[in-house]
C-alpha cells in the first residue's frame, strides 16, 4: 500500500466545525478517487456534536431536542467534542471493499494505542469499537439496589437510563464496573475510497454522552484514556503515537477484496453447477 499522509486539520481553539470536516472528507475523498492525492488521514477535534448513522432510532436520541446531525456514515447516534481525537482516513481499497476487514485494522491500531498508554482494550463480538472489559457481571456492584441479573436495561423495555440518575449514565460504567467503549468507529464507503473513521475518547467530558443512547447500546458506556490511565492525557501526547500505528497497520496491510460467494443457480444443469 501507499504511504499514508496525515493532514491536522485543527485543534483546541482551531477546532473544526463538523459540517466543514464533512466538506473537507468529501474534496478528499473525490481527490483519492481520482488519483490525484494519496490515501489521507484527516486528525482533528470537533467542538461539541451530536451525529447519527443511517441506523439510529428516534428513542436513542437527546430527550431534550439538542440538534443532531444526520450523516451518511454506518453505525448510530455518537458524541464528538473537545478531548476527543477524531480520525478520518481516506483511502482507496480493493473493490469489492472488504468493510469488515477495514474496520478491524483501524480497531488493532487503536488498541496499540491505547497499550501504550498502559490501557488494556479489546474488541467485542458483535460491537465494532475498541472496548475496555468490565469485571464479570457476578462481581459487579448492584444498582439501585437490583442486582445485575435484573439489570433494568436489559429486562424493561420503557426503561431509559437518562431519566433514572447518574447510576445508570454511560459515563458511570467505570464506576459500575461495565464493558466501555475508549474508541468508537463508522465508515462509510463510495466508489471504492473510504470516508468516516473513529473517535476516540482521550479526555473528553465524557457526561456528553448520557443524553444519547451511544451507539445504541444500553446496557455499556464509555470511557476515556484519562480515566482508564489515572492520570491526565492529552490530544498532543497522544498524536503521534495514534499516526505511528495507524501508519504500521495501514501500510503493512495486505489488502485484499471482499470475496463474494455466489450460491448456485438451482436451475443450472449440474455439469453447468460443477465446472463453475
Amino acid at each position: 500500500m501507499s504511504e499514508l499522509r496525515f493532514v491536522h486539520a485543527g485543534f483546541g481553539a482551531d477546532a473544526v466545525e463538523y459540517q466543514r470536516a464533512w466538506d473537507m472528507q468529501r474534496e478528499v475523498h473525490a481527490a483519492r478517487f481520482a488519483d490525484e492525492v494519496p490515501d489521507t488521514c484527516l486528525l482533528l477535534e470537533h467542538p461539541p456534536v451530536y451525529t447519527a448513522g443511517r441506523r439510529t432510532a428516534d428513542s436513542e436520541r437527546p430527550l431534550d431536542g439538542t440538534p443532531v446531525i444526520d450523516v451518511d456514515r454506518g453505525g448510530k447516534i455518537t458524541w464528538h467534542g473537545p478531548g476527543q481525537l477524531v480520525g478520518y482516513p481516506i483511502m482507496k481499497l480493493p473493490r469489492p471493499v472488504d468493510v469488515v476487514a477495514h474496520v478491524r485494522r483501524l480497531e488493532e491500531a487503536l488498541i496499540r494505542t491505547a497499550a501504550e498508554f498502559g490501557v488494556e482494550t479489546t474488541r467485542v463480538e458483535g460491537r465494532s469499537g475498541v472496548w475496555v472489559l468490565g469485571d464479570p457481571v457476578e462481581q459487579r456492584p448492584s444498582l439501585g439496589g437490583l442486582s445485575l441479573d435484573f439489570d433494568p436495561r436489559l429486562h424493561d423495555e420503557e426503561f431509559d437510563a437518562r431519566l433514572n440518575g447518574p447510576e445508570y449514565a454511560p459515563s458511570n460504567a467505570g464506576q459500575r464496573r461495565e464493558d466501555r467503549k475508549l474508541a468508537a468507529i463508522g465508515i462509510r464507503v463510495a466508489k471504492g475510497v473510504t470516508m468516516h473513521g473513529f473517535a476516540l475518547n482521550v479526555n473528553p467530558d465524557n457526561t456528553w454522552f448520557d443524553r444519547i443512547v451511544p451507539c445504541g447500546i444500553r446496557d455499556a458506556g464509555v470511557a476515556s484514556l484519562s480515566e482508564e490511565a489515572g492520570r491526565e492525557v492529552t490530544i498532543a501526547e497522544v498524536l503521534p503515537v495514534v499516526e505511528r500505528h495507524l501508519r504500521d497497520v495501514l501500510e503493512n496491510a495486505e489488502l485484499k477484496p471482499r470475496e463474494v460467494v455466489r450460491e448456485p443457480d438451482p436451475a443450472a444443469p449440474a455439469e453447468a453447477v460443477a465446472s463453475a
